[in-house]
């Protein structure tokens, strides 16, 4: 019979919990009439204003394949708007619209709801030791957030890292 010890699985916990929070994002964003992904998205647009779509698939993490599902979508809806780069005509460039700006501090709203239940009862301290742990994790498997991290920067950090991220 094959074990597996679930309560020493760092990744176990890490994608469950990850798992349950898309689940209440998405619970939180459809009345709004857009899921966790959508959302990503928007607030990654939010963070940089513009973004070419593979760029966007970067930061999201996700294969540009799965990306142009949720941007077709998304275009359809009048979220976004999606343009030809004038320098690059290989590249498209994704933009927000101004149908986002009027829900957008309920988008916002909903990922602090969120947020907001998932910490209940956890001391600041515990949640700055999680952003530290989590935070060097990421970088000890090659990637920050905003981007690849240089191959000279993949030593353990001497002190506690930074880093801003629209998703939460």
């Amino acid at each position: 019979m094959i074990r597996f010890d679930f309560e020493k699985s760092v990744g176990y916990w890490i994608f469950s919990t990850g798992h349950m929070l898309s689940r209440a994002m998405n619970e939180e964003l459809s009345a709004h009439g857009i899921t966790y992904r959508q959302w990503e998205v928007l607030a990654w647009l939010s963070y940089h204003g513009e973004i070419t779509q593979s760029e966007l698939a970067e930061q999201m993490r996700i294969e540009a394949p799965t990306l142009v599902g949720v941007i077709d979508r998304m275009e359809r809806d009048g979220w976004i708007t999606r343009e030809t780069d004038p320098c690059d005509r290989r590249k498209k460039i994704i933009r927000a619209t101004d149908k986002v700006q009027p829900v957008w501090e309920q988008m916002v709203n909903c990922a602090l709801s969120v947020r907001a239940r998932a910490i209940v009862g956890i001391p600041e301290e515990d949640l700055e030791v999680m952003r530290r742990t989590l935070s060097l994790m990421r970088d000890n498997m090659g990637e920050n957030v905003l981007g690849p991290v240089p191959t000279d920067a993949l030593v353990a950090p001497t002190g506690p890292t930074k880093a801003t991220t629209p998703i939460d």
